[in-house]
């Protein structure tokens, strides 16, 4: 559904074509493949992404001895009952870790991530960016992700055992009813009234945020705080700002590819773990992660709660620094014996 972001209207955010996620697919596979993965579930869907798969695994299956490549086996999962939602994400990601599989890679934005988070339980999670506005997934090669996500699932390097950043929204209605929420970088209050197109890009409705990390070099309303209070996502904290038309101070901020607009704070602390935070506007709406998904009016409590719960994040990087790391004192103790 990222293909239809409105801010591909109102900035000037990339289209990222379901061709290029087929090929990123097929990039991850023959990379786990080479790291000595022997079997790859893969969700199928709507768009023609699992279905160009299949037909460039035939093609290759299919070409001559002396040029054709050994890949893993392949099966592919489908939901009993696809409600055509962020439910199916859900629901994909618990058939995965039901399966137990050693590790999962996810191809989306922001929403994509969050929704999976309910169902992966345990399993490590690679999140690869294929979205408008991400700053929990990575932008990478797949071919180099894919070789972390091989040496994870192989056993060759340990998997990670910190849990990601998230925060926890609840809402009590005035008739006792609660509805909890989850978001992994930003819960954003606003005052508009409807969620209409979900996106939020316009700054002057904003009031209050509270985001897991903030980086300087994000994109996203996680860049708001990136500017004056940067929080790092293995920082044990987070960090809240309001914000209003009686600033104290204006930062610039990239809200998206292409947007960058003043934004006016009143007001920035750090968002302390398992501490709820009550929310103060009176009615809007609450965005999760970018995208409006909570109406609430004078009555309603909400609060929003910084935990250490989230998934298992793989280090791509830091994964591939720790397989080089102990071959490489193999090597440079045999090469120093030769030199003695």
């Amino acid at each position: 559904m990222s293909g239809r972001d409105i801010r591909r209207v109102v900035a000037q955010a990339s289209v990222f074509p379901n061709t290029e996620k087929t090929s990123m697919v097929l990039r991850i596979i023959r990379a786990v493949g080479a790291m000595g993965v022997e079997r790859v579930l893969l969700s199928t869907d709507t768009f023609g992404i699992a279905a160009g798969v299949l037909r460039e695994i035939g093609r290759l299956q299919a070409a001559p001895p002396d040029v054709r490549v050994s890949l893993p086996e392949i099966e592919f999962l489908t939901l009993p009952h696809p409600t055509g939602t962020a439910a199916d994400t859900t629901g994909y990601a618990r058939m995965i870790a039901e399966r137990c599989a050693a590790a999962v890679v996810l191809l989306g934005g922001d929403g994509t991530m969050r929704a999976a988070t309910p169902g992966l339980g345990d399993t490590p999670m690679l999140a690869l960016s294929t979205g408008t506005n991400n700053a929990f997934p990575i932008m990478m090669e797949a071919t180099v992700a894919g070789m972390a996500l091989g040496l994870i699932a192989t056993g060759r390097v340990p998997a990670p055992t910190a849990r990601a950043k998230t925060l926890h929204v609840e809402v009590v209605r005035t008739d006792g009813t609660r509805r909890r929420e989850i978001a992994l970088v930003d819960v954003c209050v606003n005052t508009v009234g409807e969620i209409g197109s979900r996106a939020v890009w316009r700054t002057d409705t904003l009031r209050e945020l509270y985001c897991t990390f903030a980086e300087p070099a994000a994109i996203g309303l996680s860049s708001i705080p990136g500017r004056i209070l940067p929080t790092a996502r293995s920082a044990p904290t987070g960090v809240a700002v309001r914000l209003g038309p009686e600033p104290s101070r204006t930062v610039l901020a990239p809200i998206a590819p292409g947007l960058l607009e003043p934004v006016g704070l009143t007001a920035c602390d750090v968002l302390m773990p398992g501490v709820p935070v009550r929310v103060r506007l009176a009615g809007g709406t609450v965005a999760l992660d970018g995208e409006r998904e909570l109406e609430f009016g004078p009555d309603d409590r909400i609060t929003v709660t910084l935990q250490h719960d989230g998934p298992r994040v793989i280090d791509v990087p830091a994964t591939l620094a720790d397989e080089h790391a102990s071959s490489s004192e193999e090597l440079i103790s045999s090469i120093a014996e030769e030199i003695r």
